[in-house]
């Protein structure tokens, strides 16, 4: 009976000096319910309660940081499964060519049909949708066009350099960069801009609409 009488008497004192419910209980080898339990009334003074605060805090911080880790992990895991799957995977030009189209109808203009015309800010994208163009078709690289939709935070040569970069487009090739009226938004870390590109064939932009509009026959939906 003195033994549990001191243990409480510990675990009040352990309490009053800012130890959390689960440190106590392992100082105790007692559970974090029984420390709650023998505990709770306890009146904690402005640094107890501050010291408290600040384990929770760090406790909530090494959950997210956990958390964080494992999700990057498996994020790792489900990269290096699908590289293993589809890297080998080997592409015919019919295929390209609808992969092509399907680009061209979620983010490509309508409103001409003399040029194939794409637009959008990632540069994985539009690397992606030149890949399938240049590999679907047997294109004339002097017919590509670029345009950079700027803001006035933006430097023109350097966005230039870097959209010529991605696309293998020269330089020669970009039109005058528009630019976006002003905005009170604020400046976003990285952005560089959104890049138009524009194919004047007016046979491919015509297969590849035909392309699109025909897929829902071509997967029987």
């Amino acid at each position: 009976m003195h033994k549990s009488f001191d243990k409480i008497k510990r675990a009040r004192i352990l309490r009053g000096k800012g130890c959390s419910y689960q440190e106590i209980g392992q100082e105790l080898s007692i559970a974090k319910s029984t420390a709650y339990l023998w505990t709770t009334d306890v009146f904690l003074d402005r640094d107890a309660r501050e010291a408290i605060i600040k384990k929770i805090n760090d406790g909530r911080s090494r959950a997210q940081e956990s958390i964080k880790k494992k999700y990057l992990l498996k994020e790792r895991e489900l990269k290096t499964k699908l590289n293993n799957q589809y890297s080998r995977l080997k592409l015919s030009n019919e295929v390209k060519k609808i992969l092509c189209a399907i680009f061209f109808w979620t983010e490509g203009g309508k409103s001409s049909k003399y040029y194939v015309s794409f637009i959008n800010s990632d540069p994985n994208m539009i690397k992606v949708f030149l890949k399938l163009l240049r590999d679907g078709y047997d294109i004339d690289e002097t017919k590509l066009r670029a345009l950079i939709h700027i803001h006035e935070y933006h430097k023109d040569g350097d966005l230039k350099k870097f959209w010529a970069q991605i696309t293998h487009i020269p330089i020669t090739q970009f039109s005058r960069s528009y630019l976006k009226p002003h905005t009170k938004k604020r400046i976003r870390e990285g952005y560089q801009g959104s890049l138009r590109i524009r194919y004047y064939d007016s046979k491919i932009a015509h297969e590849l609409r035909m392309l699109y509009n025909i897929l829902p026959d071509i997967l029987g939906v």
